[in-house]
């Protein structure tokens, strides 16, 4: 490689921010902001029985899409958000988006209805897709390069802590003043969150390298995913993993509970499992050089359809003696946990390759498109729970059967590119 061609792509560190906030702040801030996703999806768990009993007595399972909308609600607003924060600016973007999930957090606590409920985490997405756009962008604004690379791995750590503590979280919640209590929690650390953006983050994007926002950028850009193969096929089995992992999360306090009896034990259990599979970012970090992201992904869905598939077969075939039916189930959810923690990642860079010159649009389309998606794989499995977990260890196996055809099939849409 040449020396012009060299430099030509090195990134330029961003300029300097007036009165940035230090570096361990500034970090402290972002992992709060980041960890309300994860919040609002965990903490809800424990509260299924209470919500089912109080909204949809007579279908329980439906209380499922109290987390399944906050999902949806969050792939539809990243597309909008992710472009607005180029126009208006990264603080303002994340305070509006913050306060909308605060509005959403409070409608859901006074809803009086199941549709009400559904359509108030709707808008808490909404809000929350915000924080998942114009969140990264402020962090790719301030910091480059590795100094980038190394405040995102600490900030993103949050996703290993707070899924694991989130359950037992919101079960002293409900057990102190009732589930809708939950969203009271939430609007608190939503207030902090948005006061300490408010007072103390500055700008990050100034007026001048702002761009105006058009609705026929985001045309374009779905235009240009779709008309890719390589990154339609890397968007479809990214869909199909997210859908597998939400209708577990969706359905996981009604299996402990009802086919297991733990409901109480339920956030411990949750936690053990989100630990362990923790680990599975520092194995990929360790292998993706060595590896490369494609085969590290295959791979996962390949030992995902042997793991299911065994579990399936031997759950229906009553071959797991009853004394080992809950650590079975409890070593294949922390399997599925695993994969996700060594696919995600992977599939959001292998999808995005393609589309460095709209990396940022690209990266929205990418979020709100699979997302969106895997809601629709995710509902239909979480509401044929039957009491047992059957459904979603048959939906894993279907999803991760499919993403493994579709991953060989990479190859052939990636032609002559570099291998990933």
């Amino acid at each position: 490689m040449s020396a012009p061609r060299a430099a030509a792509q090195v990134r330029p560190p961003p300029p300097p921010v007036k009165g940035a906030l230090p570096l361990p702040e500034f970090v402290a801030m972002m992992a709060l902001l980041m960890a309300l996703n994860a919040l609002s999806i965990d903490a809800m768990l424990p509260a299924m029985p209470e919500i089912a009993a109080a909204v949809t007595p007579d279908a329980p399972n439906r209380a499922q899409l109290v987390v399944t909308s906050f999902v949806l609600g969050m792939g539809l607003g990243m597309v909008v958000m992710g472009p607005l924060s180029d126009t208006l600016g990264r603080k303002r973007v994340i305070g509006v988006g913050v306060g909308i999930y605060i509005l959403g957090a409070l409608a859901a606590m006074l809803a009086p209805s199941l549709p009400a409920l559904i359509a108030a985490r709707l808008v808490q997405g909404m809000g929350i897709s915000a924080v998942r756009t114009a969140g990264v962008a402020l962090v790719r604004d301030l910091y480059a390069g590795r100094r980038m690379a190394q405040v995102m791995s600490i900030v993103m750590t949050i996703f290993i802590l707070v899924p694991a503590a989130a359950p037992a979280m919101g079960q002293v919640v409900i057990v102190l003043a009732g589930w809708r209590a939950v969203f009271l929690a939430f609007m608190v650390i939503g207030l902090v969150a948005l006061g300490w953006v408010t007072l103390r983050q500055p700008e990050t994007l100034p007026p001048e390298r702002r761009r105006p926002f058009r609705a026929a950028a985001i045309g374009a850009a779905l235009g240009e995913v779709f008309a890719n193969r390589r990154v339609v096929i890397y968007l479809a089995v990214l869909s199909l993993g997210f859908g597998q992992f939400f209708a577990f999360l969706s359905t996981a306090q009604q299996i402990y509970d009802v086919q297991f009896g733990k409901a109480d034990s339920f956030p411990l259990w949750f936690a053990g499992g989100a630990l362990i599979a923790g680990t599975s970012s520092l194995i990929n970090a360790t292998l993706v050089m060595r590896l490369g992201m494609r085969r590290i992904a295959a791979t996962a869905f390949t030992t995902q359809v042997v793991v299911s598939g065994v579990m399936l077969m031997a759950w229906q075939g009553g071959l797991i003696p009853e004394g080992l039916r809950f650590p079975a189930f409890f070593v294949w959810s922390t399997a599925l946990f695993y994969m996700a923690g060594v696919t995600f990642g992977n599939l959001n860079a292998l999808a995005l390759e393609p589309l460095g010159h709209i990396a940022g649009l690209g990266a929205a389309v990418v979020g709100a498109v699979s997302t969106v998606a895997a809601v629709a794989i995710a509902v239909p499995i979480g509401l044929a729970f039957d009491g047992t977990p059957t459904p979603v260890i048959l939906g894993a196996f279907a999803c991760s059967s499919a993403a493994t055809l579709l991953m060989r099939r990479t190859r052939e849409a990636e032609g002559t590119l570099p291998k990933a």
